[in-house]
């Protein structure tokens, strides 16, 4: 009788800490589960390209663009700030006979494009590299600035351990996978207009007068040096990139801005030092065989017409279109040589001048201003 009571007693003992082995178990099983769904799924990119015949919906640059160019197929880059978003791959894809998927970050600071570039080439040999330079990336930081705008850094590091922070995601799980599936299999998502936005956007004089909000009073303007030190370091950087890969065909451009743009440029003191940036950059990238550079700022008809805008900077698509179209035919009306920059930018000058003193004219009573 007493046996009985201690057999009795011990497998009651037993139940608490079998409770807990199954609970770790199913626990362990759980997780393992969540982690597999994540790691084949992998809506970010960050283990591999898309499997089971899932499309790449490539919407969030932040978390997708690294996955994407360590782990996708490719030959060739777009390589941009917000206003290289726009364009469709396939024209480039058609027009070089190329494949070409986008590196874009919405400042396009140099030193955030660059860091981009080096990931390419990690695994990658390119063929073309398409920059749309942003004159105001000439005038930034060269130095990244990832982790100092709170992008996840976990799916930029090569750091395993961290990664629990993707796997084991909330809004991985049932936003972004869900996401991914919808437009692979429902949606007709189209995966050359990768990270486009335009479909979300009016592009009108209204908008763009509507943004601008213009400096009452009008700065000193800055020495066309101002910037020296950052511009020397950021198209350094550039130059890396050129003279580290002989092989891959860079053509450089820069988009076309509206007239508030240079408008603001102007009154913010900043007008003669941009041009200044501008032409030290050119110069010292056209120099080099593997690179082949355009100019879009000075084309008047497009820069003035504010209905092409839906802020100072941004264009709608048909002028992505549009630039891309003249970068495939080569045109020469828009290409910059060594012996033609520097009458390119003279141009340039004299049209931000007229659009101050005259394209504006007709808007001023448009146009919200800023006292401060």
């Amino acid at each position: 009788m007493q046996q009985t009571f201690i057999n009795k007693h011990t497998h009651s003992q037993d139940i608490p800490c079998l409770f807990l082995k199954q609970f770790f178990l199913r626990s362990l099983f759980f997780l393992a589960v969540i982690g597999a769904l994540t790691f084949l799924a992998d809506p970010f990119f960050h283990y591999h390209k898309p499997w089971f015949g899932l499309k790449a919906a490539l919407t969030d640059k932040e978390y997708q663009c690294i996955g994407s160019l360590r782990t996708f197929d490719y030959d060739s880059l777009i390589v941009g700030s917000s206003v290289a978003e726009n364009y469709n791959n396939g024209w480039f894809n058609e027009g070089f006979h190329c494949n070409a998927i986008k590196a874009v970050r919405s400042y396009g600071a140099t030193a955030d494009l660059c860091y981009l570039l080096d990931a390419a080439y990690e695994k990658h040999n390119l063929d073309y590299v398409f920059y749309s330079m942003d004159t105001s990336s000439l005038a930034a930081d060269p130095t990244p600035t990832y982790e100092l705008t709170g992008c996840p850094m976990y799916l930029y590091d090569k750091n395993p351990f961290n990664d629990v922070k993707y796997l084991y995601n909330k809004g991985v799980l049932f936003e972004k996978i869900p996401y991914m599936v919808a437009n692979s299999l429902l949606g007709n998502y189209d995966e050359n207009n990768s990270y486009n936005w335009a479909q979300w956007k009016e592009f009108n004089q209204d908008m763009a007068l509507g943004l601008y909000l213009r400096k009452a009073q009008i700065a000193p303007m800055k020495e066309a040096s101002h910037y020296q030190a950052v511009l020397e370091a950021n198209v350094s950087l550039v130059k890396t990139q050129v003279e580290n890969h002989p092989e891959t065909k860079f053509i450089i451009f820069f988009p076309a801005y509206s007239m508030l743009f240079w408008d603001n440029l102007y009154r913010t003191g900043d007008l003669e030092a941009y041009l200044y940036n501008m032409e030290h950059a050119i110069g010292t990238l056209v120099a080099y065989e593997n690179v082949e550079m355009y100019y879009f700022q000075d084309e008047t008809d497009i820069i003035t017409n504010l209905e092409n805008y839906m802020d100072t900077l941004h264009f709608s698509p048909e002028i992505n279109h549009y630039m891309a179209d003249q970068i495939i035919r080569q045109n020469p009306a828009y290409q910059l040589t060594k012996e033609n920059y520097k009458g390119k930018l003279a141009n340039m000058r004299n049209l931000s001048y007229q659009i101050v003193e005259e394209y504006m004219l007709p808007y001023v009573d448009l146009i919200k201003v800023d006292y401060e």
